[in-house]
């Protein structure tokens, strides 16, 4: 199984980084084996019958990477390439995302592979209620609790809560995060992961002294991350010169109006055809001069060929493991990039999440600004102490912040000891 994972470019990238950290954390060799690998790896059949009357048998997977810290939260993402090893990649993320924000979590995620654009609404919520029922044995509001991710979506999720508390006899809205509202979800969660990358984005313009009024930015991916960071930053007043989804990418040197942007996917489901920019590569709008770059699609974007060619001053990686190893490198080298590496950067999603998870288990309701308050205050004490450890230990920020997180649950794991 470890050769397996290691085989998958994506986990091999989350392992290089933790052995990295491990060697200067110095971690003994039992704590670092078993704070590397995940508690759970689970792979189940999900047979569905289509609208055709045709039967298909999808694949899907949930690795729980730590229950050191709590139980496991994470997204449940439906794309054609979720396989395992990149499944057991985002959880090991967000094991990490997790402690560095100090929920008391640990990290988890899910897959099925399917391409939820080709399905229609009734197929997604059978493929979904199979999933969860396939899940139970291992899930439930104390033990894992997924949210949407790549792929899927509220509804996803009161599919999901519909199975569940069906099962049990009883509403659980805890079992879920990233539910409709009527489903006791919580104020400001839809926008929580691209409001934070907003919010620290301009935290690191502060940092360098640079303005936010006027400041320029370039966003890969017009989902929910980075439509959300794209009218959070315009809100700043950030000027948006580039956007890009899976279709293409567009560019307006006076800045790119968000809101029509929206209301024109919402009419056409992508960016293509926008009147108010023109087309430009998807590859050359990352290399393009800017304040601000948020990928905030995919992972491994930024490459140790891109990474040279890199125009921004700050790099706010709204999507996991956007930049590669040979990538870091080279931005480490350069040092005139202030990256705000992806544990950090997104983690307002999670964060928001586990503030529906309090409210489901105290049914109690906050508002949208209490919400988006103490987000901004989570995220500022963690943005201050991956600086602060920074600068101490002379550490680029991606290394600094799994740093922190890692010995946080490697501590755990001491004091609680192994079971014999």
């Amino acid at each position: 199984m470890r050769d397996e994972l290691l085989r998958n470019p994506v986990f091999a990238m989350a392992a290089t980084q933790f052995d990295g950290v491990a060697d200067f954390l110095g971690l003994n060799d039992e704590l670092r084996e078993r704070t590397k690998w995940p508690k759970r790896l689970i792979t189940v059949t999900v047979p569905i019958r289509h609208d055709d009357g045709t039967v298909r048998v999808y694949f899907g997977h949930r690795v729980q990477h730590h229950l050191t810290r709590g139980p496991v939260k994470g997204g449940l993402r439906y794309h054609p390439r979720v396989d395992l090893g990149e499944v057991a990649a985002l959880a090991m993320w967000m094991n990490w995302k997790c402690a560095l924000m100090d929920l008391p979590f640990g990290g988890g995620k899910g897959g099925i592979t399917c391409d939820p654009r080709t399905m229609s609404v009734g197929e997604l919520e059978r493929i979904t209620r199979r999933y969860t029922m396939e899940m139970i044995p291992f899930i439930g509001e104390d033990i894992d609790i997924m949210a949407p991710d790549m792929g899927t979506n509220e509804q996803t999720m009161a599919w999901m809560t519909d199975t569940y508390s069906t099962h049990a006899g009883r509403l659980v809205p805890g079992i879920v995060t990233g539910k409709p509202l009527s489903l006791q979800g919580s104020a400001g969660r839809t926008q929580a992961t691209g409001h934070g990358v907003a919010f620290l984005a301009c935290r690191a313009l502060n940092k360098l002294n640079l303005p936010i009024d006027g400041a320029t930015a370039v966003v890969q991916g017009f989902g929910n991350v980075g439509a959300h960071a794209a009218y959070a930053l315009s809100n700043s007043k950030v000027k948006i010169l580039g956007i890009s989804d899976v279709t293409g990418a567009i560019w307006n040197d006076g800045g790119i109006d968000t809101r029509k942007l929206r209301d024109h996917v919402a009419a056409h489901g992508s960016i293509q055809g926008f009147a108010e920019a023109e087309p430009i590569d998807p590859a050359a709008l990352l290399c393009q001069p800017c304040d601000i770059l948020v990928p905030a699609a995919t992972d491994m974007v930024i490459t140790g060929e891109n990474a040279p060619l890199l125009k921004c001053k700050v790099l706010a990686e709204g999507a996991n493991g956007p930049t590669t190893p040979e990538a870091d490198a080279v931005l480490n080298e350069r040092g005139d990039i202030f990256v705000i590496p992806d544990i950090l950067c997104n983690a307002g999603g999670v964060t928001v999440s586990y503030f529906e998870w309090v409210q489901n288990l105290q049914r109690f309701q906050w508002t949208e600004r209490e919400v988006l308050t103490k987000l901004e205050t989570m995220l500022e004490s963690a943005f201050s102490r991956v600086l602060h450890f920074s600068e101490k230990h002379k550490l680029p920020h991606r290394t600094a912040a799994q740093a922190l997180a890692i010995k946080t649950v490697a501590d755990v794991k001491a004091q609680r000891g192994l079971f014999p």
